[in-house]
């Protein structure tokens, strides 16, 4: 008898067609679940996301409610050449004028000039203390650093010297038509940063306008061989026309919260101008409409029906969707009564377009910001009792927090679709193994078709052969 090699070889049917045929229909149920997993994990996603918008459009009217940007300060100056200003959360609000008589500054020395360039100083040792000249006193803060000047160096080995001492001054060379000169200026500013440069000639050639003594400074009336360029001095400066010194033209301290860089003097009073900062308050607004568009328009996005493509959205026909366009339109519907000049936001210039997004007038909202505690109320006002009674940020910071909560409609929704999925996965995995035990029952009878007919085929073969041999 022959044996079956192959499913259908015995009985002649194509037995790999039929039962894949027949596995495609008992297959269509576990598409249709495939089918419908996939559009719940479409709606769990938007979901997601719509739950992400709604938690920027609560940041942004938390932004707006919050006590802080209305009481944010800004300083400015109508004289920024003069003087800049700077503020911290510690400045008051204020008008002042400042007058600057003067800058502070180091002290600045200039040596004699020496040509050529690789021209020998001589050796010896410059000693450099930090001070204060009162005249040609000096009152030292008692640190002195001493440079040793070999017999071969020249300015420039100098300089390098001393500005690899650490002495509190910073050493140059500057060339002009007569030959170079070593420049020594302090690193500090105000007239604490003074300092005198004492030079000790090795071998003293009894002229102290040559060898290493000529880059001596122990008196500022012009007696020393240095050149005094700059004298060290306090910024002198009035505000409000008291008289202030600052030994940096960095002034903090004078006004609370308030920073001045000085640049120049002034020839006329700079004013000083420390008010709310409406800027970040216009920038505030235009986040909260910009927040506030990106859900709505992604609300009516995901519930919409295209009669041009026949298609529905993914959350078309979803009530609670629908529900939460509903929500937003009826929070901007209701006119505030906190009281103060404006009871809408369309008294401000915002408005709502036919889309259900919003829009905004500048000019009306630059007019509302000259009327910052009105503007305070209409958004940031707690209210009791009603939503009428609440600013527009809190009714929609409320709002976010209920539509986030663990109860609310965004967790609700997702929560269900989760379930509903998880369901689903349960049962595509029960019909895949109903589907193999299915696949595994037909091939088996097929097999069995398969033994019988290439039995029957035997059998007839056999009686052929001996009918031919009776003939």
């Amino acid at each position: 008898m022959a044996s079956v090699s192959s499913l259908g070889v015995g009985s002649g049917l194509d037995a790999e067609g039929i039962i894949s045929a027949l596995m495609s229909t008992e297959r269509r149920p576990l598409q249709l679940m495939q089918t419908e997993a996939s559009t719940l994990s479409s709606k769990i996603s938007v979901w997601g996301t719509i739950s992400s918008h709604v938690s920027a459009l609560q940041d942004a009217a938390q932004d707006l409610s919050s006590v802080s940007i209305w009481n944010k300060l800004k300083a400015s100056s109508s004289n920024a050449t003069a003087v800049t200003v700077s503020s911290d959360t510690s400045a008051v609000a204020g008008r002042h004028s400042v007058s600057i008589s003067q800058l502070a500054t180091g002290q600045t020395l200039a040596s004699p000039s020496v040509k050529p360039a690789t021209t020998p100083i001589g050796a010896g040792t410059l000693t450099l203390e930090l001070g204060s000249w009162s005249g040609n006193t000096f009152t030292g803060s008692g640190t002195t650093k001493n440079v040793t000047v070999d017999s071969d160096d020249t300015l420039a080995n100098i300089r390098d010297k001393i500005n690899a001492a650490g002495a509190g001054v910073t050493a140059s060379v500057v060339t002009d038509a007569t030959g170079d000169r070593l420049v020594l200026r302090s690193n500090g500013t105000g007239e604490a940063s003074g300092f005198r440069l004492g030079a000790s000639e090795d071998v003293d050639d009894g002229d102290p306008d040559t060898g290493l003594s000529m880059l001596g400074f122990t008196a500022t009336d012009g007696s020393s061989p240095m050149d005094l360029a700059q004298a060290a001095q306090n910024a002198t400066l009035k505000i409000d026309g008291i008289d202030i010194s600052s030994a940096s033209n960095t002034v903090t301290g004078a006004l609370q919260g308030v920073t001045l860089e000085l640049h120049e003097a002034t020839t006329t009073a700079a004013e000083v101008l420390v008010e709310t900062d409406t800027e970040e308050v216009s920038k505030a607004i235009d986040t909260f409409i910009s927040s506030f568009n990106t859900l709505m328009g992604y609300l009516k996005t995901q519930t919409k029906y295209d009669e041009a493509t026949k298609k529905a959205a993914t959350l078309q026909g979803d009530s609670a969707a629908v529900g939460l366009v509903s929500q937003m339109r009826n929070l901007l519907n209701e006119d505030f009564t906190g009281g103060g000049l404006y009871a809408r936001l369309s008294d401000i210039g915002i408005e709502m377009n036919k889309d259900g997004t919003l829009k905004k007038s500048t000019t009306d909202i630059e007019d509302a910001l000259t009327h910052l505690d009105d503007l305070e109320k209409l958004f940031g006002a707690d209210g009791t009792g009603s939503t009428g009674s609440q600013g527009f940020m809190q009714r929609f910071d409320d709002w976010a927090g209920r539509v986030l909560g663990t109860e609310g409609t965004v967790e609700s929704r997702k929560g269900g679709l989760q379930a509903t999925l998880d369901r689903n996965e349960d049962r595509q995995d029960a019909m895949e193994t109903r589907l193999e035990q299915t696949e595994k029952r037909l091939r088996a009878q097929y097999e069995a078709l398969d033994q019988m007919m290439a039995k029957l085929n035997g059998t007839s073969s056999y009686v052929s052969q001996m009918i031919s041999g009776l003939g």
